[in-house]
């Protein structure tokens, strides 16, 4: 009798340790918390591109038990837009709890701002010619040529408002101090807007002449012959004074 009460008294013991353990995440606080949500856009149209700004991240607010938010981070957290239906033009597109990537015992309380609004455009090509960026200045009796580039234009991709106005791009700095002799550089070409991409080439061959700004001294010869060149100068004929009419002695007579 006393040993089947003891097992009761145990088999009591274990139900209420399991109940304890199962039930606690149960019993915990319920709490909100605020992350910044990075945001990710998807299935971006080939053709088209987003020209004015979207926020890297969104303040989203969460409710779920204390352990799990602290289990959570702003890394393993993110807003996914997809952009598959845009055209160009201004777009507007709702920030929904299911964009959020969360666990399932979380809940997404709020997320700021509700709406993004951006514009979107056309992707247009064209073909510019290659400048060659050059920093400094040889050392003093040199001076250089005009460089050569191989290739020398490049094929651009951008937005349609903004390839047009693209005349040129350049290479990146080519420094020229202390170059006293022709050389040879393979530098990258880049583009002054971050909306403008080069397609190719990505690097071009730059060929600089430096040259000794003074040359070999002239051979004597040169000044013989710069000597004969001004003597064949006609030189304008010498003007004689006129001549005097010739004195006449007199004569005294002599008295006979």
């Amino acid at each position: 009798m006393s040993h089947n009460l003891s097992l009761r008294i145990l088999s009591l013991f274990l139900a209420f340790t399991v109940w304890f353990f199962v039930s606690a995440p149960r019993r915990e606080p319920v709490s909100e918390r605020a992350f910044a949500a990075p945001v990710s856009i998807v299935r971006m149209p080939r053709d088209l591109v987003i020209t004015t700004p979207v926020p890297d991240t969104v303040s989203v607010r969460l409710r779920g038990r204390i352990s799990d938010l602290r289990s959570l981070s702003s890394q393993n957290l993110e807003v996914t837009l997809d952009v598959s239906w845009v055209t160009p033009g201004d777009a507007v597109i709702t920030l929904s709890p299911q964009a959020m990537s969360v666990p399932p015992q979380i809940d997404v309380v709020s997320i700021e701002p509700m709406k993004l609004r951006f514009h979107v455009e056309a992707l247009r090509q064209t073909v510019v010619p290659i400048r060659p960026f050059l920093i400094g200045q040889p050392p003093p009796g040199y001076v250089a040529g005009d460089p050569t580039l191989v290739p020398d234009h490049a094929l651009l991709s951008g937005p349609a408002s903004q390839i047009r106005n693209v005349t040129e791009v350049a290479t990146e700095r080519i420094i020229m101090s202390g170059r006293s002799e022709t050389f040879v550089q393979n530098v990258g070409v880049v583009s002054d807007s971050s909306l403008v991409r080069i397609i190719e080439p990505l690097i071009t061959q730059v060929t600089v002449p430096v040259n000794a700004e003074f040359g070999p001294v002239a051979p004597a010869t040169a000044t013989t012959d710069t000597t004969a060149d001004d003597a064949s100068v006609e030189k304008p004929a010498e003007t004689k004074p006129p001549e005097k009419p010739p004195v006449q002695k007199r004569r005294h007579k002599r008295e006979q």
